[in-house]
């Protein structure tokens, strides 16, 4: 079994019952993703889940290259997520290191799953990626927003893959009382499952 072919860790049952239990709710899929400034400071967004890399435990999530988190996790590549699911009443905490697969990514397996999720995107959500740069002062030019669509094949050099590879999660349950609160930590060989007080 190599290392990007791993066993399935005990958290994924879990979670994967609470996006089925969620999944009524647009934005069950949206989680809030937490890196660290250049001043040591958190910054907080929200972004979309979009499934696991095949035969991983790795959570993946797509950005634009120009976007603030690209420099702050190119500096110290670590993240922590945070999700909740409203209809299970349930919150996942998950933390670990951040791979970025850019267009200038040797691994080919990259470059494929860059371009297979790059084609799922509806045309209006790749046109996101020929607008100008995120969070610079807003254009003042009327066709700022409204650019030739992008090439619905090929993706540009501004979409970015983001791996998220869990080093832990905490999964707390809040029905019951008390609730139930477990914590799953990734060791050399394997997952440890430890119950915690809520």
């Amino acid at each position: 079994m190599t290392n990007t072919e791993i066993a399935l860790a005990p958290w994924r049952s879990p979670l994967a019952r609470a996006l089925h239990r969620n999944r009524s709710l647009i934005y069950a899929r949206y989680l809030q993703l937490a890196t660290v400034r250049s001043d040591g400071s958190p910054a907080i967004r929200t972004v979309v889940f979009r499934g696991f890399r095949d035969r991983t435990n790795q959570l993946c999530i797509i950005t634009d290259r120009r976007s603030e988190k690209i420099p702050q996790l190119q500096a110290h590549p670590r993240a922590e997520a945070c999700w909740y699911f409203p209809n299970s009443r349930e919150q996942f905490r998950i933390a670990g290191s951040i791979t970025l697969a850019t267009a200038e990514s040797g691994d080919a397996a990259d470059q494929a799953e860059r371009s297979r999720l790059w084609q799922n995107l509806s045309d209006p959500a790749r046109l996101q990626w020929a607008w100008p740069e995120p969070g610079a002062t807003r254009s003042n030019d009327p066709t700022a927003f409204t650019p030739p669509p992008p090439d619905p094949i090929a993706p540009p050099a501004s979409f970015v893959v983001l791996w998220l590879n869990p080093d832990w999660v905490d999964w707390l349950e809040l029905r019951g009382n008390p609730q139930t609160r477990t914590r799953f930590d990734r060791t050399a060989a394997d997952w440890q499952t430890l119950d915690l007080n809520p």
